[in-house]
């Protein structure tokens, strides 16, 4: 069969919203855009751990260290469901924890900024999980199956971490005066760069007609990102705080809201590896790959004479 003919029964098969799975015939660029995708949302599920995990200690009460300890792990649970779907496109997971620690793999940009204070914890789970939510719902519908059906159990994970995060800048936003500065803080500091989660703008995404060509994607990035505008303008109402733009206002004609421009510059800057915490971030996860080096040995050496002792059997 050509392969005009073996593209013509793929695009038919997507436009049809049948799920391609791994064994199915695709385009290469078909199976490269989603390793790329799928292995950079598992590396931002696994470095997304450091700035969380680093306030687990100094949580402010058991309560909140148990919530904060389930999400981390929730985190966990993601990367590996994730590394798993996009083994299944021919990349092995040595691979990709190679690209990842080389520095060669992104992961996403908002991770390399610092959380300095309890009150980054909320405003990450408002801001920063509301965002990833938006993206990954459309997820749970895209064409390639394994990454399909892995996003139904994040989002539904994730949407714990959302709730539980606005529920933490809720109680700061009902506190003292310092509490309540804090809570603003937070939110100033993680606004813009959740709007960055989103990735470039639409004139500027290259990858992004072809994915939507494909049904990896369901919405483009300035379409998901203002909906993430929309969405947060009311619900910082309920917190009585702002968001730290000072063109953001209700457009009647558009029924959206309209906000400022966002600092494209500082963004090219933390993807090109130049962030706050770049360096400190894959200085952590080289540490502990290296610290685990162990573990995996361990393992592999008594799977090893499992094997051994079965064949001798």
């Amino acid at each position: 069969m050509q392969v005009q003919d073996l593209e013509k029964i793929f695009q038919d098969k997507i436009d049809a919203e049948i799920k391609i799975e791994p064994k199915d015939w695709m385009p290469e660029a078909y199976r490269k855009t989603n390793i790329r995708q799928i292995s950079q949302h598992a590396h931002s599920e696994v470095v997304g751990m450091l700035p969380e995990g680093n306030w687990i200690s100094r949580a402010p009460s058991l309560k909140r260290k148990a919530i904060l300890i389930a999400k981390v792990q929730d985190e966990a649970g993601h990367g590996l469901y994730l590394y798993s779907a996009a083994e299944t496109l021919g990349s092995s997971r040595d691979e990709m924890i190679a690209d990842l620690l080389s520095g060669k793999a992104k992961y996403s940009s908002i991770f390399n900024y610092p959380t300095l204070t309890w009150a980054d914890m909320g405003a990450i789970g408002w801001l920063v999980d509301g965002a990833a939510i938006l993206n990954q719902v459309m997820l749970c519908r895209t064409s390639y199956g394994p990454y399909a059906r892995a996003m139904v159990r994040i989002c539904k994970e994730e949407s714990f971490h959302q709730r539980q995060g606005f529920e933490s800048l809720l109680v700061l936003s009902k506190g003292t005066t310092e509490q309540k500065a804090m809570c603003q803080d937070a939110i100033n500091r993680w606004w813009w760069p959740s709007l960055m989660m989103f990735g470039p703008k639409d004139s500027e995404s290259t990858n992004s007609d072809q994915s939507m060509k494909w049904k990896i994607k369901r919405k483009t990035n300035d379409e998901l990102r203002q909906q993430f505008v929309d969405m947060a303008a009311m619900q910082v109402k309920v917190l009585g705080m702002t968001l730290p733009d000072p063109d953001l206002k209700w457009n009647e004609e558009r029924k959206h809201y309209d906000f400022g421009e966002i600092n494209w510059e500082e963004f090219w800057n933390v993807v090109k590896g130049n962030g706050p915490c770049n360096k400190q971030r894959l200085a952590a996860r080289n540490k502990a790959h290296d610290d685990g080096a162990w573990v995996r040995e361990a393992a592999m050496a008594y799977q090893a004479k499992k094997e051994k002792k079965r064949n001798a059997a």
